[in-house]
């Protein structure tokens, strides 16, 4: 068998990014969670709720959905990535990670309209949820072996970059030919396609088996092309993969700079995936959104997300990833202050006419800077670890990271429902994020720029 060129297996890295980014733009953000959060209001007032207070409801039950799944995938991805580092072999574990996927999103079809449903459909959304997370985590894992350290900077950002970039198709193909406008029509004017019943929301509701079979066909490149990266075992079983975290966690002591990075990074990607998981329910919620108005309002902030992840890529090649951080959250933390002091009455306390589209337009503004600035984050986080990352064990390496973003996973959705509910407001229950970002921005003075890889030595 022929080898494979370095070139291709980085482009086979890539379509992972690629074929998994729908269920972040379509499921998570844009298409299924305003979706839902509208079914469930809606199901709330037939209770007998006030619009505002079923609106809260919703959001809570959002959260709790989010919560629970955080827990799930923060303290259970250092296990796997010891489980596969003891093991040597990554492949089995993309594989078995990839049928959650591809089940949990299928299963997102039978979210009906009247909200019969709800709770076995947040059940199937965490199932996928929880597969895509944990296959991030291996295929993260494989970064360090895709090039050198001045390298893995620019080739994370374009990763994230072409990602965006199929969850932008993946978009415009729902909003052209699925996705159903009041009156029943698709943005082209024409009836959902293959003959879908837009009085049952059939045309939205096809998101999850359509971002299951984009998942599908996408992964092909990636099993071709990257193939399994063999470690040498250091260990067998559950036993030793403990054993192999436990002694990594304890070495934490002795490595400040990447202790620092874990908890810096903890707060500020929790915070972040706190603002992906509520933008399109605030927008539903609190801006009285229709689905298309999200749906493009995805389109602007996922192009917007692979263009700026393309030059913070070529940013964190330059200037190395931390500094990159540093700017895309302060960013971000402005963009979350505008969220919270904005509605439809007013902005930043200044009463706002009747009907006015300031709004509309402020958020699309802020659509364009989550988007974007997120991606950035993202990307150069990811690079930032790899500076950070044991070449014995990356994929438990990894994993820590994936325990850093996730281990306090539930704590953005649980504050924000928390919020929520105290305030019977789903505006104000964005605003404890503005602190996750501030703590982790502190956290992040002690973090070495060049990561710690000198100290590996002495671990």
């Amino acid at each position: 068998m022929a080898e494979i060129s370095s070139r291709k297996r980085i482009w086979g890295w890539f379509f992972f990014d690629w074929a998994s980014q729908p269920f972040h733009t379509l499921l998570l953000t844009f298409v299924f969670g305003p979706y839902f959060a509208g079914v469930a209001a809606e199901y709330f007032m037939t209770t007998g709720l006030l619009e505002e207070t079923a609106d809260a409801r919703a959001q809570s039950l959002w959260s709790l959905c989010l919560t629970v799944t955080g827990l799930i995938i923060g303290f259970g991805a250092p296990i796997m990535g010891a489980m596969a580092d003891t093991a040597g072999r990554r492949l089995p574990w993309v594989i078995a990670f990839s049928m959650m996927y591809v089940a949990g999103a299928s299963a997102l079809w039978w979210t009906y309209p009247d909200g019969s449903t709800i709770w076995l459909m947040l059940f199937a959304f965490g199932v996928g949820f929880i597969g895509a997370e944990y296959a991030l985590v291996f295929i993260n894992s494989q970064l360090p072996s895709l090039g050198s350290q001045e390298e893995v900077g620019e080739i994370s950002g374009s990763g994230f970059a072409f990602g965006y970039l199929g969850g932008i198709l993946s978009l415009v193909v729902m909003l052209l030919f699925f996705m159903e406008q009041p009156d029943g029509k698709t943005l082209l004017g024409m009836n959902p396609a293959f003959g879908l019943d837009a009085s049952a929301k059939e045309g939205t509701r096809i998101v999850g088996p359509l971002t299951a079979l984009w998942f599908i066909i996408f992964m092909v490149p990636y099993f071709l092309w990257t193939r399994d990266t063999r470690t040498a075992p250091q260990g067998k079983g559950i036993k030793d993969a403990l054993g192999l975290l436990t002694s990594t966690i304890k070495g934490l002591r002795r490595r400040v700079s990447l202790a620092t990075y874990l908890g810096s990074s903890m707060f500020y990607r929790d915070a972040l995936n706190g603002l992906y998981g509520f933008g399109g329910t605030y927008a539903r919620l609190v801006l009285n959104w229709e689905l298309v108005s999200i749906g493009i309002f995805g389109i602007i902030a996922a192009i917007s997300a692979a263009a700026f992840s393309w030059v913070g890529g070529k940013f964190d090649k330059r200037f190395g990833p931390r500094p990159v951080i540093i700017v895309s959250v302060w960013v971000l933390i402005c963009v979350c202050v505008t969220i919270v002091a904005m509605d439809r009455q007013q902005i930043f306390g200044f009463a706002l006419t009747e009907g006015s589209t300031v709004p509309d337009m402020v958020f699309f503004g802020c659509g364009v800077l989550i988007g974007g600035m997120g991606g950035v984050l993202q990307a150069a986080s990811r690079s930032l670890m790899v500076r950070h990352t044991d070449p014995k064990a990356p994929t438990e390496s990894f994993g820590l990271y994936g325990l850093s973003g996730r281990a306090t996973a539930f704590m953005a959705p649980a504050l924000i429902g928390s919020v929520t509910a105290l305030t019977g407001s789903a505006r104000i229950g964005v605003s404890p994020l503005i602190a996750l970002f501030l703590i982790g921005l502190l956290l992040l003075r002690w973090v070495e720029p060049e990561g710690d890889s000198s100290t590996w030595a002495n671990t």
